[in-house]
């Protein structure tokens, strides 16, 4: 039997895939809740019972934290020397926030109106699903994967997936392959899939400046007192122009400039200025002048302060110089910068504008290496093909402006560049209330999949 038998078989038993999507859905495995160890295990079970009575070797392996679900086709009798795909994805969901803004129970699953709500149902319970009705219905075809089909699947990304890279490095052999497929990401407005085949990277970093042991009254010492507050302002001002601009040194050294190519790609797919100043309710856009609001918010290195704190900040006034003053500022980065030079540079820049009537410290809380696919890999030319056939129209290629860490690390660790996509709708609620996932996609994800598989079997399908 063919792929196409196996979608035939999937088309025609459907309805029990959307049946076990919602008992997947009604597990409440929220990673970031320790009285929900258990719904994490039940949830991590579950998974490997699927893949195995889709024909796969399914283990749940233990980490430090949440459990993950590894499992194995085996390489094609057919074709032996078929490349291997690693399918990821993740288990754990968000915590459901203010249930009272959900139409239904966030962990009922409910059919309406063509799709299915509840949390996690399009980040990333919905899109896991494809992978595994997909197995399901090559096995039910009676057939193996045309390709070796390796799975990974944690419980942890909601919490910044901690154990991963140190799992993912001690599984390495387990987990070599040729390439990875993460469907973890949403379609673009409009309905059009896309291939992201970038994303930034990030450097993290907490300022603390100290002055008096304790906070001072302003009349009495304003003046001759470094004020915390005042003096973090400043050294925050002075790493960025009026531009936007960051002025820290060597910022900008290794920046890698976008192509003639990928500047077309990105205005396909990026807003318009309207569209985004109506998207974020801003009066107006900011930033570097040279560069278009598309190129800001994807190619070009970026520098924020996330949160600031100081002083008194209750109702009325309090007329104190503060003790200390803190802020937390994020760098996003692109491609060929290197995070730990970055972060050796920020602190450098902190440290010679801090002036010596306080005391500063930096602390690094997380840092991440920019990730590029390269855009004509064969694996990337498959997953276009396989989505242009599940939707009808060519897939954009995409830069995704966040930061996805497992992308440079799976690169790092197993060699292997990844194919990022997604089917979930963009404005699916995912982390907020009434998340739901199109019934649509969960077709057009499945066959997508499919047809990826086969796409990666056949050479002349990957030129």
């Amino acid at each position: 039997m063919t792929i196409d038998d196996a979608a035939g078989l999937f088309e025609r038993d459907f309805e029990s895939y959307v049946k076990a999507l919602t008992t997947f859905l009604s597990i409440p495995s929220l990673s970031a809740r320790p009285e929900h160890a258990d719904d994490m295990a039940r949830c991590a079970a579950w998974l490997r019972d699927r893949l195995t009575a889709a024909g796969l070797e399914a283990d749940v392996l233990p980490t430090a934290g949440h459990p993950v679900v590894v499992a194995d086709s085996g390489p094609p009798e057919e074709n032996p020397d078929a490349p291997t795909i690693l399918l990821y994805g993740h288990y754990d969901v968000q915590p459901p926030g203010d249930e009272t803004l959900w139409h239904t129970s966030p962990f009922e699953p409910t059919v309406r109106d063509g799709a299915v709500f509840a949390r996690g149902s399009a980040d990333n319970k919905g899109q896991l699903m494809t992978h595994l009705a997909a197995l399901a219905s090559l096995h039910d075809a009676g057939r193996r994967p045309p390709v070796r089909v390796k799975c990974l699947y944690e419980g942890e990304e909601e919490v910044g997936s901690p154990n991963l890279p140190d799992f993912v490095c001690a599984q390495a052999d387990r987990l070599a392959c040729d390439a990875v497929l993460v469907t973890d990401a949403s379609r673009l407005s409009g309905g059009r899939p896309a291939l992201f085949y970038a994303s930034r990277g990030l450097v993290y970093k907490e300022i603390t400046l100290e002055g008096p042991p304790h906070d001072l009254h302003s009349g009495h010492y304003g003046g001759a007192v470094g004020n915390p507050a005042n003096l973090m302002a400043r050294i925050v001002a002075s790493l960025q122009d009026d531009a936007g601009r960051v002025r820290i040194p060597g910022f900008y050294k290794d920046v890698r400039r976008l192509t003639a190519v990928q500047r077309r790609w990105l205005g396909e797919t990026a807003p318009s200025d309207a569209e985004l100043i109506e998207e974020t309710g801003v009066p107006a856009l900011w930033g570097e002048s040279r560069y278009s609001s598309a190129q800001r918010c994807t190619a070009r290195p970026t520098l924020d302060v996330n949160g600031w704190l100081a002083g008194y900040t209750g109702a009325g006034a309090a007329t104190i110089i503060p003790a200390r003053a803190s802020a937390k500022v994020s760098m996003r980065l692109v491609p060929d910068q290197d995070p730990r030079a970055v972060s050796d540079a920020f602190d450098a820049a902190v440290r010679a504008a801090c002036p010596p009537a306080v005391r500063a410290s930096v602390r690094t809380l997380s840092t991440c290496a920019a990730y590029q696919s390269p855009t004509d890999s064969p694996f990337l030319r498959a997953a276009a093909a396989a989505l242009a056939t599940a939707y009808g129209v060519r897939p954009a290629l995409a830069r995704e402006g966040g930061t996805w860490p497992i992308l440079p690390m799976f690169k790092q660790v197993l060699g292997a560049d990844s194919v990022v996509t997604g089917f979930a709708d963009p404005h699916a609620n995912a982390h907020g209330p009434n998340e739901f996932f199109s019934l649509d996609d969960l077709k057009r994800g499945t066959r997508t999949v499919l047809a990826f598989l086969d796409h990666c079997a056949t050479p002349s399908a990957m030129k």
